[in-house]
């Protein structure tokens, strides 16, 4: 009887002991004894600090929430955040951070693995945001998603090229001028117009695509590589190819090692890789400019994104309601999105930040102009790239493409071919053009 008592004592011990862990669990067990809740948050990268210094000042008027945001690499939210919805929300955390070319693929491979928005009332702040931040956050007309950085597109270039090969920027209004400008810059100084991974991955390309309003896949979820402006876009990049004007680079690293040794003239991409500059090229400061994209025709548009990210809540969280408080203050309050920008290098998608004195104000390091009210400015212009669920089979298909383009194939039947290989494995209709 007393081995039975011991072991009935350790028992209710070892159960209190379990059940007090349980109620302290972040993210699974909703508010502790004391009436605190944690939440708990998936993200990398620059994001974490954006999110805990936005909860540092959500706590000054809601003292009992408070958040642990586990920093484990893109990839790896991906990989955990895929596994757990298969497994019905196990193990997921109450906040996940997700680019917005994933948004739609998510939702719609797991319709029930995220709260809608949209029965939350967020569609009251869809002013506050950009069209195609909106459209790529929302899925059947919900919201999934609270959208924050964005990457408006635009051509970094360094102010001393330029002016040794007598170039004005303000000149380039079309991808023919910026080729005839690529020349003069490639005979004055040596350097090229632009890097580019030209075998392994398509950024330009996509940038490209988005400004000319198509994509990978057109609204209806059909493939549109054959798009006679995809056709268009490549044969473009080819012309660059063709007068030596693309520095072959080694992926991200090969980016950044010619943007610091002045081998290229310009880099084409999004807002955020101002921090990349600042960050890794401090020698030259007042040496950079920015200009937006050319068009493809006198007039055109030269609006265009590339990247982006929102912030979604797993179904599965048992803190949905502080969850989606604390995220509709991250994502609508202008003065946390400054933060996130100024501190962070985040872009920002809330349009009313865009008339801060951040904003209108002058970038000593690149030259006192205002590059971040040139960025903001398009942002209303930007058309919806529209990924789907095999997005990733897209850009590997157009990857290839562009490698089989820039080997010497014809622009038209290597694109006609990528579209055909793409239907193959996805099993999409092909836009006929």
């Amino acid at each position: 009887m007393k081995r039975f008592a011991k072991l009935l004592s350790l028992v209710t011990i070892l159960t209190l002991v379990l059940a007090a862990c349980s109620t302290k669990e972040s993210g699974s067990g909703g508010k502790d004894a004391d009436g605190k809740v944690t939440l708990t948050a998936w993200a990398w990268n620059v994001n974490v600090g954006a999110l805990n210094d936005a909860m540092a000042e959500y706590q000054k008027d809601n003292p009992n929430v408070t958040i642990k945001v586990e920093d484990i690499g893109r990839l790896d939210v991906y990989d955990k955040l895929s596994t757990g919805l298969a497994a019905g929300g196990a193990g997921l955390p109450d906040i996940v951070l997700v680019e917005d070319d994933r948004i739609h693929g998510y939702v719609e491979a797991f319709p029930k693995g995220f709260l809608n928005l949209t029965e939350k009332k967020f569609d009251q702040h869809e002013g506050s945001f950009p069209p195609f931040k909106k459209e790529l956050a929302s899925v059947n007309g919900s919201f999934y998603a609270m959208p924050f950085d964005a990457g408006p597109g635009g051509m970094f270039y360094r102010r001393s090229l330029f002016e040794k090969a007598g170039v004005n920027p303000e000149d380039i209004k079309t991808w023919d001028d910026f080729l005839e400008a690529g020349k003069k810059i490639k005979e004055a100084t040596g350097s090229y117009a632009m890097p580019l991974d030209m075998f392994k991955d398509d950024p330009t390309f996509r940038m490209m695509l988005n400004q000319e309003g198509v994509y990978y896949f057109d609204q209806n979820g059909n493939i549109d590589l054959t798009n006679p402006k995809a056709v268009n876009a490549m044969n473009t990049l080819k012309k660059f190819a063709d007068a030596d004007l693309i520095k072959n680079v080694d992926g991200w690293n090969g980016v950044v090692s010619s943007t610091v040794d002045g081998s290229v003239a310009t880099i084409p991409f999004g807002a955020w890789y101002y921090g990349t500059i600042v960050d890794q090229a401090k020698d030259s400061s007042g040496d950079w400019g920015v200009f937006l994209l050319p068009a493809f025709e006198e007039g055109g548009n030269r609006a265009s994104n590339l990247g982006g990210s929102s912030w979604m809540i797993p179904s599965a969280s048992k803190n949905v309601d502080e969850a989606y408080k604390f995220l509709e203050y991250f994502s609508t309050t202008p003065d946390v999105q400054l933060n996130a920008m100024e501190k962070h290098g985040l872009f920002p998608s809330l349009n009313t930040t865009y008339d801060s004195d951040l904003f209108q104000g002058d970038v000593e390091f690149f030259g006192g102009q205002k590059i971040w009210s040139l960025f903001a400015e398009e942002m209303a212009d930007v058309p919806t790239a529209y990924y789907t669920k095999d997005y990733s089979l897209g850009l590997d298909e157009s990857i290839k493409a562009q490698a089989d383009v820039f080997n010497g194939k014809d622009a038209k039947k290597a694109l006609e071919e990528a579209a055909n290989r793409l239907k193959d494995r996805t099993k999409r209709e092909l836009n006929s053009h």
